[in-house]
């Protein structure tokens, strides 16, 4: 005969278990851009980097959501109380009201051409001085690039995407392009673009999460701190 005192118990047992499990759980939400191989909605994972972070947070139980829009609206959107911010960023990205996280990632900064550009060039300076150099008028430049661009504006060609200069690139609209080359190769690829190739890489940069100020991710900061450490 069943002992319903005892089944009672353990269905309260199970029930409360579950429930506190599902109180455990943390959800990090997140911005992010289509930016392949790094992020993208429709790679495998969502991309290398948010993999890796992804990964990490597991480690603490922590889920991760991520919502990809056009980048500036992504750094709008990370605004909300409903974000923890966005990533992947440089730390030039991270704007008034957010803060950087530690390296999550790292990425590239290069130069490329179309392949029937013949150019030469000692320094970025040089580059910007000679020649007309596109760029993604979205992104923040590290301040050697930046500089160059202030002091020849004439000759920077802006791009509202990776996709839109790979075109203008590819059309002879200007002999230069100066973005990730892992993007720019990667968009060539898949489009059947053989026409694109990096000159050099000028620079490592890293890939941070860029937190939206506020108390709750100051701890989160710390946490992830934590888990970087293990």
């Amino acid at each position: 005969m069943l002992n319903f005192k005892k089944v009672a118990v353990g269905v309260f047992i199970v029930i409360f278990s579950f429930a506190s499990n599902l109180v455990a759980e943390e959800t990090w939400k997140i911005a992010s851009l289509n930016w392949q191989p790094y992020s993208g909605a429709k790679l495998i994972n969502q991309g290398n980097s948010i993999q890796k972070l992804r990964e990490l947070l597991r480690k603490d139980g922590i889920r991760l959501i991520v919502e990809f829009y056009p980048w500036k609206r992504a750094q709008l959107k990370a605004k909300g109380d409903d974000f923890v911010g966005y990533f992947p960023a440089w730390p030039e990205e991270v704007t008034e009201g957010f803060f950087a996280s530690p390296i999550i990632d790292m990425s590239e900064i290069g130069i490329l051409k179309h392949s029937q550009s013949d150019v030469s060039f000692s320094d970025v300076d040089e580059l910007f001085k000679k020649y007309h150099v596109g760029i993604v008028k979205t992104y923040a430049y590290p301040k050697v690039i930046d500089d160059a661009m202030k002091k020849y504006p004439d000759h920077v060609e802006g791009a509202i995407s990776e996709v839109a200069l790979l075109k203008k690139l590819s059309a002879g609209r200007h002999p230069v392009a100066i973005t990730d080359p892992n993007v720019m190769l990667y968009l060539a690829e898949n489009s059947g673009n053989s026409e694109t190739e990096l000159i050099e890489v000028i620079m490592e940069k890293e890939l941070v999460i860029a937190f939206r100020n506020g108390k709750d991710n100051q701890q989160r900061m710390k946490l992830l701190q934590r888990l970087l450490a293990q």
